[in-house]
């Protein structure tokens, strides 16, 4: 902790921090801790956490978003997931990269959201792929690991080959067609 700097450690201050604690989460935004800690003035706002990012107690990981540890200490996956501030979950090339579907070097976090986007947090990249709500939220070929939404191998090429019909796959023969034609039809088909 950087002691020259005067955050006036007291009562209000511990109390914050064991409200955050509470939460149980690891990456928030500035409004949620406008919210948590019942600051509406914006100034008074920033000014407490300008001072608690300056004493390391909060750490910036982008503009509006900090965390409760650095940034290089946090799964990667859940910065990219809390900074697009909505439903996500990691797909496409990082999950078939992972399987050994996919061979070459991924440079960037592919998650699927109801936005496009790109963007970075620190060194790592992030490509967002914009999914229509009504494939969006079907949550076949979904599961949860530590809080945060993957795909399946199986949905994940389901999802890739939705944005690009002729996506080439290094590893073929790992792949359960079965199992992804089945998540096509029930996601994807457009008969519904």
């Amino acid at each position: 902790m950087n002691t020259s700097i005067n955050i006036g450690i007291n009562a209000g201050t511990i109390g914050r921090f064991a409200k955050l604690a509470q939460l149980g989460e690891q990456v928030f935004h500035v409004g949620d801790l406008a919210n948590l800690w019942n600051i509406n003035n914006k100034n008074t706002l920033h000014t407490t956490v300008k001072r608690y990012s300056q004493a390391q107690l909060i750490f910036r990981a982008q503009k509006g978003m900090y965390a409760i540890k650095p940034i290089t200490k946090i799964d990667p996956y859940l910065l990219g997931i809390k900074a697009l501030h909505k439903f996500a979950y990691v797909s496409t090339e990082s999950i078939l990269s992972q399987a050994g579907i996919i061979l070459q070097d991924v440079k960037y976090i592919t998650l699927i959201s109801s936005e496009s986007k790109k963007f970075s947090i620190g060194n790592i990249n992030y490509r967002s792929r914009q999914l229509d709500d009504k494939f969006l939220f079907q949550a076949e070929g979904l599961y949860i690991k530590n809080g945060i939404y993957l795909a399946t191998t199986e949905r994940a090429i389901a999802d890739i080959l939705y944005f690009c019909p002729n996506f080439y796959f290094d590893n073929r023969n790992n792949i359960d067609w079965k199992k992804v034609k089945k998540i096509q039809d029930n996601i994807y088909d457009f008969t519904k």
